[in-house]
C-alpha cells in the first residue's frame, strides 16, 4: 500500500495561510481564481452543497434551495436567480428540462414553505426527491416529487442506453426512518449485528425511482434493491463494517478506527452515501458507509452487487469517480462526516483520503491511497470530498474538493502512483476555532473548474500551464463541450481529432521521455506547418501530408497515442 503523506513543508505556500471569510490568504499552483460570488440570504443560513450544470448555467444546491449562476463567461460569473425551498441536503442534478433535488431534513415541506413541518407525523412534510420543471430556469415549477422513507441524502441520475422514454434515479437516504403513519410502508429496524432476514425493513436498500420523460409528475419508486445482502445467508445486513473480518461476520464493539477513535459517522453499511453510475459500461460504484461496492446496472431497475471491498482505515465511504474507460475507480473517505479536521500533520495519510482501485474482471483491486499532500490546521475541516474528471486526452486526471483543504488536481493514470499537479487553498475561515466551510464540490465543466464553497459562495477557476500539464492539454480538455453535467452520472468522453489533441500526445511523449531531440523538433515542425496550411487556401491533402510526415518522423509505434492522434487528424483533411 502506498500513500502520499501530509508532511509539513515550510516551502509549500499552503502552510500557515492567514484566516478570514473573504480575505483569507490564498495559495495556488497552476490554478487561477477568476471570481468569487458570495451567497445571498437566506442561502447564507444553510450551507451550499452539490453542483449541477445545464447549458451556460451552474446550479448550486443549498440546504435552503438552489441558486443559478450564469457561467457563459466564467471570468465574469453572475448570480442569475434563486429558488427558496428548505429541506436540506439540497444536492441537485439535471436532465433536460428537469431538475432533481435531495431533501432529507424533517423541516422540508411539500409547498417549499419556510415555516417548517413540526411534529413526528405531518402530512405537509416532504422528504425525498423533489422534481422541478426548469424549461424556464428563471421560473422553476415544482412538480410532484417522490417521497421516501429515509428522505434523500444524495441521488444519481441513471439514463438507460436502451430506454429513451424514461430515466431512473438511484436514491440514498441516510437519516432516520419515517413513521408509517406519515408514509405507508416505512419500517424501522435496529442496526443490529445479528443477521436480519425477515420483514421489510427500510434500511439495507436503496430506492430506484422511474421518471417517465413525457410525464415526470408521475415519477415513482419501482424497486428497492437490497444490494448489501449476504448471498450465503440471505441476511439483508450482509455488509456490516469496514473492518477486515470474514464476509458476513461482524467485529466486536471494542474495535475502533486505527486512530483510536470511533468510526464516524458510522461504518455500518445500511445505505449508500453516493452512487456514481456509468451506464455505457453497465457499472456503478457505490460508496456505502462501511464499504465500497461495484454494481452491475445493465438492468438499471435491478442493480446487482458484483464486488465489495473494505478497509479499516476508511471510516465512511463517501463518493466514487470512474476514469473515462471504466478500468479504475477512486473512492473517497469522508472521515468525521466533513465537519472535523482530518488533514492535520498528526493524521495518517490513509485516513480521510482516497483509495484507488483497478477494475479487473469485474473485481476491485486496491492500488494505492492519495491524500492532500500538505497538512491543514486544526481550525479547518478537511477531508476527501467531491470531484470529477478533467478530460485531458491520454491521461486520467481528477479535480477534487477537500473542504477547507481547498482543491487538489491529481493525475492517477498510474493508480499505484497518484500525483498532485495543481491546487488552490485558502486559509481557515476562523483562526481560533473550527468553522464549517470550504469546497463541497469542485468540478470541471466546459473548460473551467467551478466550485461550490460551503460558506463563501460560488467560485470559478481556470487552469494554467506547467511542466505537469501543458497549454495543449488544457486546450484539448476545453474542447469537450457538454450540454449538461452531473458528476455522479458519468458518460464516455470522446475527443474529436484536433491540433490541440495531437499536440497533447506529443507533449505527453516528451514528458515521458519517449520523444525527444531531433525527432521531437521534426514532429513539431510538421504539425506547425500543417496548422498554417489548414488556415490557408491549400488545406486538404497538403495538411494531411504534413501530419503523416509528423507521425512517421516520431518513430513511435503505430498504436501509440502520438501516431494515432496525428493519423486521426490527418484523416479529417484527406
Amino acid at each position: 500500500m502506498t500513500a502520499t503523506a501530509a508532511v509539513a513543508d515550510e516551502d509549500d505556500p499552503r502552510v500557515d495561510l492567514t484566516p478570514g471569510l473573504y480575505d483569507a490568504g490564498l495559495a495556488t499552483s497552476n490554478v487561477d481564481l477568476l471570481t468569487t460570488t458570495p451567497s445571498l440570504a437566506p442561502f447564507t443560513l444553510g450551507p451550499n452543497s452539490d453542483l449541477a450544470f445545464s447549458g451556460d448555467n451552474a446550479i448550486v444546491g443549498n440546504y435552503n434551495g438552489f441558486q443559478v449562476y450564469d457561467v457563459s463567461d466564467p471570468a465574469a460569473a453572475e448570480l442569475r436567480s434563486s429558488f427558496v425551498c428548505p429541506g436540506g441536503q439540497g444536492d441537485v442534478s439535471v436532465y433536460g428540462d428537469l431538475l432533481f433535488m435531495s431533501v432529507e431534513q424533517t423541516l422540508g415541506r411539500i409547498d417549499c414553505g419556510t415555516q417548517g413541518a413540526p411534529g413526528s407525523v405531518n402530512p405537509e412534510r416532504f422528504r425525498g426527491v423533489r422534481i422541478f420543471d426548469i424549461s424556464d430556469i428563471d421560473n422553476p415549477v415544482q412538480l410532484p416529487g417522490v417521497q421516501t422513507c429515509r428522505g434523500s441524502h444524495t441521488h444519481t441520475v441513471v439514463a438507460d442506453p436502451d430506454d429513451a422514454e424514461n430515466i431512473y434515479i438511484y436514491n440514498s437516504g441516510t437519516s432516520g426512518v419515517r413513521s408509517p403513519l406519515e408514509l405507508a410502508g416505512c419500517q424501522n429496524a435496529a442496526l443490529t449485528k445479528d443477521p436480519v432476514t425477515t420483514g421489510d425493513p427500510t434500511q439495507w436498500r436503496i430506492d430506484v425511482i422511474k421518471v417517465p420523460l413525457d410525464a415526470p409528475e408521475t415519477a415513482a419508486v419501482v424497486s428497492q434493491p437490497r444490494i448489501f445482502t449476504n448471498p450465503d445467508t440471505g441476511a439483508y445486513n450482509g455488509l456490516q463494517n469496514t473492518l477486515p473480518v470474514p464476509f458476513g461476520q461482524t467485529p466486536t464493539p471494542e474495535q475502533t478506527h486505527p486512530s483510536g477513535v470511533a468510526y464516524s459517522p458510522t461504518p455500518n453499511t445500511n445505505t449508500c452515501h453516493d452512487i456514481t453510475a456509468y451506464p455505457e459500461i453497465g457499472l456503478a460504484a457505490g460508496a456505502c458507509q462501511g464499504n465500497g461496492i461495484l454494481l452491475d446496472i445493465s438492468d438499471p431497475v435491478n442493480p446487482v452487487r458484483i464486488d465489495a471491498v473494505a478497509d479499516p482505515n476508511f471510516s465512511y465511504w463517501h463518493s466514487a469517480t470512474f476514469n473515462n474507460d471504466g478500468t479504475k475507480v477512486i473512492f473517497t473517505d469522508e472521515w468525521g462526516g466533513g465537519s472535523g479536521a482530518r488533514c492535520r500533520a498528526t493524521d495518517q495519510p490513509e485516513w480521510g483520503a482516497n483509495a484507488l482501485f483497478d477494475i479487473v474482471d469485474g473485481k476491485l483491486e486496491f492500488a494505492s491511497y492519495y491524500k492532500l499532500p500538505v497538512p491543514q490546521t486544526a481550525q479547518e475541516n478537511c477531508v476527501a470530498h467531491n470531484g470529477s474528471l478533467i478530460p485531458v486526452p491520454g491521461r486520467d486526471i481528477m479535480v477534487q474538493a477537500w473542504y477547507q483543504g481547498g482543491l487538489s488536481i491529481i493525475d492517477f493514470t498510474d493508480t499505484a502512483n497518484p500525483t498532485e499537479i495543481a491546487y488552490l487553498d485558502r486559509g481557515p475561515i476562523n483562526g481560533s476555532s473550527l468553522a464549517l466551510g470550504g469546497y463541497w464540490s469542485t468540478y470541471w465543466y466546459n473548460g473551467n473548474v467551478l466550485g461550490s464553497e460551503i460558506a463563501r459562495g460560488f467560485d470559478t477557476m481556470a487552469l494554467t500551464a506547467s511542466d505537469m500539464m501543458s497549454e495543449n492539454e488544457i486546450a484539448a480538455a476545453g474542447e469537450v463541450q457538454l450540454g449538461e453535467f452531473n458528476a455522479q452520472a458519468q458518460t464516455a468522453i470522446e475527443h474529436e481529432p484536433s491540433f490541440a489533441v495531437a499536440r497533447s500526445y506529443v507533449d505527453q511523449a516528451e514528458r515521458a521521455g519517449t520523444l525527444s531531440g531531433a525527432a521531437l523538433a521534426e514532429v513539431r515542425k510538421h504539425i506547425d506547418k500543417a496548422e498554417k496550411l489548414a488556415d490557408g487556401p491549400a488545406a486538404g491533402s497538403a495538411v494531411a501530408a504534413q501530419l503523416d510526415n509528423a507521425a512517421r518522423k516520431s518513430g513511435a509505434p503505430a498504436d501509440s497515442n502520438v501516431v494515432q492522434g496525428l493519423t486521426a487528424l490527418a484523416a479529417t483533411f484527406g
